[in-house]
């Protein structure tokens, strides 16, 4: 894969380009949908901003997190801005940026990330095919006819065949996106969006995980991503209960 694009001086790269257009794009449905049903386009604006600091901060910590032996070994990773970002960790710093910023303007968190979350894993979609051309995220070694070889990767072990993780990564988030904005239509309650996202997302992730071959953390026999995956997945289930109950009441 070619991650590069050489236009005269400049170099663009096409990670880069797929995470932009995934903002982007989740910044237009978002806001399409929200003034369809009548919310604030301004606190969207407000938490897009939050999703891209807050994620970007989320994303550092946890690559940090993770990485402590190797930053002890060559603390300059510390500043090293070109890669190590962890998709767990955006997730989860920008939805507490965005918990804050809504708190700040006493705006309804719950309902605002029902709407952003469809987006998100669309994002998310996006950003997986710019792995796919970077190489980072690779799959472990495979004999199967669906596989990939890379070839000037920095990240992925180049000549071999690789399961694409990347590509059933990107195809798992498009369908959670449109199956999420599908059930959107049916306007369930509140809450029951945002923890479809938890349940579905962090079972895609858990089974991906194990065919990845990338060093990610781990915890005993577990990777770091499938251990949030398992905490995720008894929050979106104790969401989606909670949310029931009060519809009931």
């Amino acid at each position: 894969m070619i991650n590069d694009i050489q236009i005269g001086p400049l170099t663009l790269h096409v990670y880069g380009i797929m995470v932009a257009l995934g903002f982007l794009s989740a910044l237009i449905i978002s806001e399409r949908r929200a003034k369809k049903r009548g919310m604030d386009t301004e606190i969207l604006y407000g938490i897009f901003w939050c999703a891209i600091f807050g994620g970007a901060a989320g994303s550092k910590l946890l690559y940090y997190t993770v990485s402590i032996p190797d930053i002890l070994k060559d603390p300059s990773i510390l500043w090293s801005f070109q890669n190590g970002w962890v998709v767990y960790g955006g997730i989860l710093g920008g939805v507490f940026a965005s918990f804050l910023y809504c708190r700040y303007k006493k705006a309804d968190f719950v309902q605002y990330l029902d709407l952003v979350l469809p987006e998100v894993a669309f994002a998310q979609g996006c950003g997986r095919i710019g792995c796919f051309f970077a190489g980072c995220c690779y799959g472990r070694e495979t004999d199967s006819v669906l596989s990939i070889q890379y070839w000037q990767s920095e990240y992925a072990p180049n000549g071999v065949k690789l399961i694409p993780t990347q590509i059933y990564s990107s195809i798992g988030d498009f369908a959670l996106a449109f199956l999420l904005m599908a059930y959107a239509k049916r306007e369930p309650k509140k809450g029951k969006i945002a923890a479809g996202y938890c349940v579905l997302y962090s079972i895609g992730r858990f089974i991906i995980e194990m065919m990845r071959n990338d060093y990610r953390g781990a915890w005993g026999f577990l990777s770091t991503s499938q251990i949030i995956s398992i905490v995720i997945l008894v929050l979106g289930i104790a969401i989606f209960v909670i949310a029931g109950r009060q519809s009931e009441n």
